[in-house]
């Protein structure tokens, strides 16, 4: 009886400490970071990759290499639009002024499809040089305001990675590219934080005017190229960007209007191994995912 009586006791308790494990609960394992997802994404990437990303309401930031110089392809036009809305300003040049249309040049825009000796005036050069990146009309705006007045503008603005070089195709160079290691660069010069802070600073209303800022950013919200940071976004998500591009480089620089905050970025993605000019170049497609990452990694 003793015997059968310890049997059934020890059966129980080895029953309950099977139980016990059993339902011993699981230690629960914390979502990947910000950092960690952004690092995961961006390792089997053939190319180098630079970041900043800010929450303007928040103050929470991200950063990789983000103060390293890259090159910026037409991310540059943007420093460019301030320069000519400041001299707009002091009275040095005015909206209407006209250009003649001569010297095309080849790439992305409108006006290589005009005719020799058309009439454009410098507001219509401005908005085309952002909204459809028009290579010509840069060229116009730089032969009118020259590089050096938009590199003397952004030290003003403490924004001294930021240089405007050369007209594209070339011509028109700034003193600038006397340094050689400017020659590496192209057309212009940036680094991830600058793009941001001149962004923020335009969000801010502290460019030029308040009212001078907000039309700016009004124009960078019609921008057309939006395959980087602005694809796939809901009509009810405004965003304000100037993308970039050459055969091995895509950049994006813009802010998105978040529910959760105003989260402004700039990404670029460069020494790609495939030359490919498609909506789904792999850069691109790399700046978007990238992009939402940053949208919930950085959100209130």
């Amino acid at each position: 009886m003793f015997k059968k009586l310890f049997a059934l006791v020890f059966f129980l308790l080895l029953s309950q400490s099977i139980w016990a494990q059993k339902t011993k609960p699981t230690p629960s394992v914390p979502p990947p970071t910000l950092n960690e997802k952004i690092q995961n994404e961006i390792t089997n990437f053939s190319g180098k990759v630079w970041i900043y990303a800010k929450n303007l309401d928040t103050g929470k930031d991200y950063a990789l290499r983000s103060e390293e110089q890259v090159r910026t392809a037409s991310t540059i036009k943007l420093p460019i639009m301030t320069e000519v809305f400041h001299q707009v300003a002091q009275g040095k040049i005015n909206w209407t002024d006209e250009f003649v249309l001569k010297g095309k040049q080849g790439g992305s825009g409108v006006l290589g499809e005009f005719s020799d000796g058309a009439k454009i005036d410098l507001r219509t050069a401005t908005n085309l040089m952002i909204v459809v990146s028009d290579n010509t009309a840069t060229n116009l705006v730089l032969d009118k305001i020259s590089s050096n007045s938009v590199n003397d503008f952004m030290d003003t603005l403490g924004l001294k990675q930021t240089r405007s070089l050369r007209k594209i195709g070339g011509g028109g160079d700034a003193k600038a590219m006397d340094e050689p290691l400017n020659k590496l660069f192209g057309i212009g010069v940036s680094s991830p934080r600058d793009m941001v802070k001149l962004l923020e600073m335009l969000e801010r209303g502290e460019v030029v005017s308040k009212e001078a800022s907000k039309e700016m950013l009004d124009i960078l919200k019609r921008q057309q190229y939006k395959d980087g940071i602005g694809r796939g976004l809901l009509d009810t998500i405004p965003s304000a960007s100037k993308s970039g591009s050459l055969d091995r480089l895509r950049s994006d620089v813009g802010i998105i209007y978040t529910r959760r905050g105003r989260i402004a970025m700039a990404i670029t993605v460069d020494d790609m191994e495939v030359v490919q000019y498609v909506p789904d170049n792999r850069g691109l497609l790399l700046i978007w995912r990238l992009s939402q990452f940053l949208q919930d990694g950085l959100a209130k």
